[in-house]
């Protein structure tokens, strides 16, 4: 089994930068979370389906894969939906990780990067949690500059995401995401060292 170094954090925190920059250190292998659901949403497969089902056909596209916009809207509005909509994906999640996991050499390190790692059952594999953070007006800018939201959705999945001081007790290391490029890699090569060295 690969070591595994966890990195969650809120929407548009800088955690992809993170994660390249492990990779760039040595690490073997990064398992984007995020990007496993869009696998998942996809037509036919089985989660976009019981997403439907649950949601109504009001959150897929003209092809059957789930609208994320529109899914979005209802599940960021509304905590039970979201609850309901974890219930769905987080499982499936879970059995693609442990698939990627699978696939990396017993003395590699992997990455994990999930929004909701923390909560969604992917910490138990990590020897090491790591949490990236910068202030709300960055993440709100980012977000904004990356999508096509307005301001109120942006702030709807900001709110919508978990606090980070009820976190920080939760994981190894914390990563200022707030600075410059470099301030974050000397973080991150610094955090890395010591977790080279368990």
């Amino acid at each position: 089994m690969p070591r595994v170094i966890g990195l969650t954090g809120n929407i548009a925190c800088g955690k992809t930068s993170v994660g390249h920059m492990l990779l760039e250190l040595g690490a073997e292998r990064y398992i984007d979370a995020d990007a496993i659901v869009h696998r998942l949403y996809e037509s036919g497969q089985p989660v976009a389906r019981q997403v439907a089902e649950t949601f109504g056909p009001a959150v897929l596209t003209a092809n059957g894969s789930v609208d994320r916009k529109a899914l979005g809207a209802h599940v960021f509005q509304d905590a039970e939906a979201m609850r309901c909509l974890e219930r769905i994906v987080h499982p499936a999640v879970a059995v693609a990780v442990m698939n990627e996991l699978s696939a990396v050499s017993d003395n590699g390190i992997a990455i994990i990067d999930a929004v909701k790692l923390l909560e969604g059952g992917s910490a138990k594999l990590c020897q090491s949690k790591w949490l990236v953070v910068c202030s709300e007006e960055q993440e709100l800018a980012r977000l904004l500059a990356r999508s096509s939201m307005t301001k109120h959705e942006a702030l709807a999945r900001l709110h919508a995401q978990p606090s980070i001081s009820s976190r920080l007790p939760l994981v190894d290391e914390v990563i200022d995401n707030s600075g410059s490029l470099e301030q974050t890699r000397r973080q991150v090569i610094e955090a890395f060292k010591r977790f080279c060295r368990y």
